[in-house]
């Protein structure tokens, strides 16, 4: 058998690699323990809970809140573990009083909890939960799938459309009406955040333009943000009809039905 025939040989790890490989197969495998624990929280109403008890609570006091088994105590101990390890609440040196971070500030719910809007930072309660949403989990469990499916030209659907028929935003009835809600609200909530902060913070990203068209802009917040900000940049929103359908004309956004795949309007940016 020739060199050049020969399968390369493989290189064994040391002890240490060993080690270190394992760990790293374990957070990789068990990451998505983090993002469920941020769905638990949110949905439990861990934040809005610390807001509404003076910016810190103990266990007991969430407990309590939240109206949940004593008997979970325990278990609610370990979530908070390892959200604060996350960076989404923090605690006392001791690890018995939780307060709110800048990210959990953003997932109390505003409207129960009288929390102020930031720099038209809204909540993104929503946001997390359909990005989080068995919809979104399925899809990621059917990648495999999608990339051995031979699709027809001239382009594969997107791994979504391939699992359950449809976009996040196209169709009320596969994914339910307060899914399709959910799934838009998400994306209002994504769209309006902290973007008073990059007009501030990044203005010569604007310098020079004269025209801008927001595909996928949905209620036209960014858009109209934009216009306010420079009155010189004829700002259009494009978005499917049921979603810009019925949005008032205000004289500051041009509204625009339609697909972006399809079409966009001509604008400079």
């Amino acid at each position: 058998m020739a060199a050049s025939d020969q399968a390369p040989s493989m290189l064994v790890p040391t002890d240490d690699e060993m080690l270190q490989t394992q760990a790293e197969l374990w957070r990789h495998t068990l990451s998505y323990l983090t993002s469920m624990t941020l769905r638990c929280a949110v949905h439990l109403g861990i934040p809005t809970a610390i807001h509404r008890h003076g910016g810190a609570a103990s266990l007991p006091d969430l407990v309590t809140a939240l109206s949940l088994p004593t008997a979970k105590l325990p278990f609610l101990r370990r979530l908070m573990r390892l959200l604060v390890h996350s960076g989404i609440f923090a605690s006392d040196d001791a690890g018995t009083t939780y307060r709110l971070t800048p990210v959990s500030f953003f997932l109390v719910d505003g409207a129960a909890a009288a929390v102020p809007v930031v720099d038209g930072h809204l909540s993104q309660v929503p946001h997390v939960l359909a990005s989080t949403s068995r919809h979104c989990l399925d899809t990621v469990a059917g990648l495999a799938g999608w990339f051995r499916e031979d699709f027809p030209a001239p382009s594969p659907p997107s791994p979504f459309e391939h699992v359950h028929g449809v976009t996040p935003l196209e169709s009320t009835a596969r994914l339910g009406p307060e899914d399709a809600a959910l799934f838009q609200e998400g994306l209002r909530v994504y769209d309006a955040s902290g973007f008073a902060v990059v007009l501030r913070e990044c203005r010569d990203v604007f310098d020079g333009v004269e025209s801008l068209t927001d595909c996928g802009g949905g209620d036209g917040t960014a858009a109209r943000a934009i216009a306010e900000a420079f009155p010189h940049v004829k700002c259009t929103v494009l978005d499917l009809a049921r979603v810009v359908g019925d949005v008032p004309a205000d004289g500051v956004v041009e509204y625009v039905a339609g697909d972006m795949f399809d079409f966009i309007p001509p604008s400079q940016a």
